[in-house]
């Protein structure tokens, strides 16, 4: 039987969280801040923003990195879960860690399914004879709403991300 197995239990590796949270927090972060404000303004400089195919085309981009997103706040989220059971940090540290990771989590879930549908139907173009190219009040409200959302995940995401590093 050792013949065939060649795998010893006593060399068996832990897994490095740390290193998985500081990867997934980091590329997160980067990414965001790419999007945000690299594409994102570079359209808007281009004028692809008043196009009448944005819209459908923003939900695809978008769409696409809030799927990341939410892999990147899930890794984040099992890795504070196990920091809370190894219990690698203080108590106050340990319930601060989990409830980022959850706001974090939550944050990706609501651009995924509740922000960025609404903001691509708000960019539809529904009336082809408008010749008046404003953003609706509502469209507006919603990126008010995402802008906090994303400065509130900037802070939470930088601070686990410092947690984390320090730990290290």
């Amino acid at each position: 039987m050792n013949t065939i197995s060649r795998f010893d239990h006593k060399e068996q590796k832990d897994i490095n969280w740390s290193a998985i949270i500081l990867f997934a927090l980091g590329f997160w972060v980067s990414g965001s801040l790419l999007l945000d404000f690299v594409l994102i303004p570079a359209f808007s400089a281009t004028g692809m923003m008043t196009e009448s195919g944005f819209a459908s085309a923003g939900f695809v981009i978008f769409g696409a990195f809030n799927r990341i997103e939410l892999i990147c706040a899930s890794l984040v989220l099992t890795c504070a879960f196990v920091f809370s059971f190894n219990h690698n940090y203080d108590v106050k540290k340990q319930s601060l860690f989990v409830i980022f990771s959850s706001l974090l989590f939550l944050i990706g879930l609501a651009y995924t399914y509740l922000f960025i549908p609404h903001l691509s139907a708000w960019g539809l173009c529904l009336n082809q004879f408008n010749t008046v190219e404003t953003m609706p009040s509502a469209m507006i409200s919603w990126h008010k709403g995402y802008w906090i959302l994303e400065t509130l995940k900037y802070g939470l995401a930088i601070t686990l991300l410092r947690w984390s590093y320090q730990y290290k």
